[in-house]
Order: structure tokens, then sequence, then C-alpha cells
């Protein structure tokens, strides 16, 4: 199944310049939802890993789907000041403007090894920056798995080029 045609492309959004690369019409499609996520299972199964991540909010649709599936442990990274109890937080860069993610202090153990699942990678910022959180947790980073990867914007390369493992469903150029 071609992926990339259940994609919905948003010329200015959130601001003037940007394409906006919108998973909304994929999840909204059983059939491409489902393969979607069998792709990204399959692809996981490459790493050793126990417990899965996903980047706040759209990377959280495809990664709790995924931890269901694999019976792995769900890990949530938040924007600051979502999480209810204490957290380790990173501030990043965005593409267009900086944010802060958090995550439990108690999610993440001491050698736990982790899959971080996101719907995109642009950049990269984001992705960096729940890196730095596993790291601070005292685990390590398995593998990335995005749905999109806007190569033009480097963000895979980066994190490659870091060492990390990095895997991608559907590409994209940047904008």
């Amino acid at each position: 199944m071609n992926l990339k045609k259940f994609i919905r492309s948003i010329p200015d959004y959130p601001k003037k310049g940007i394409l906006f690369r919108d998973i909304t019409t994929l999840i909204k499609d059983e059939k491409a939802f489902e393969e979607t996520i069998n792709q990204i299972v399959e692809r996981s199964k490459k790493f050793n890993f126990t417990k899965i991540a996903a980047i706040e909010s759209r990377g959280f649709v495809f990664a709790s789907a995924v931890s269901y599936i694999l019976k792995k442990p769900f890990i949530l990274f938040r924007k600051k000041n979502k999480l209810p109890s204490d957290t380790y937080s990173v501030d990043f860069e965005l593409e267009y403007g900086t944010a802060t993610i958090e995550v439990h202090k108690d999610s993440i153990k001491k050698d736990d090894s982790v899959i971080i699942i996101d719907d995109l990678i642009a950049t990269g910022g984001t992705a960096e920056a729940a890196a730095k959180l596993v790291k601070i947790s005292n685990g390590n980073v398995a593998a990335f798995i995005f749905v999109i990867n806007l190569f033009d914007l480097g963000g895979c390369k980066s994190l490659i080029n870091k060492g990390f493992k990095v895997e991608n469903l559907i590409e994209f150029p940047g904008h």
C-alpha cells in the first residue's frame, strides 16, 4: 500500500512558507492506519528494546497501538506542565519556535532501551530533545521510528550522524 497517498499537504500552515504534512487523512482510513501500524511493528522488531516512547501528541496515536501489539510499556514525552509527577525537562528549538518536553522521572529506568516513535521528523530538534530525556533518565535510545521524514530538513541525517538508528515509512521534501 502506498501510504504517501494518504497524507494531505496543507500550504502555509501553521505559518506562511510551511507545507504541513497532515496525518489525519492517514489515520481516518482504517486500512491505511492498520498498514502504518503493521509497518512500524515490523521495523521495530529489528531492535532490542524494553519500552516504547512517543512525542506529544501525534506520536501517541501510533506508539500506543504499537505498544499494545508488542506488549511493551508506553512512555509519554509531553509538553511542559502536562505531567502530574516529578519530571525531567529539556528545552529545544523547533522549525518555527522553541518548546520544552518532559518525562516522568520514574518512567525510564537505568539501562532501559527505548524506541521513540513520532509522526514526523523535520529538523530533528524534538527528536534530539526526546533522546536527551532518555539519557537523563539513564536509559538508552534503541532507535527512532517516524511515519514521515522531511528529508530536505536534515533531521534523520542529524540523528544518524549522532549515532542513532533511524527508520521512516514515508519521505517528502521539507518546506
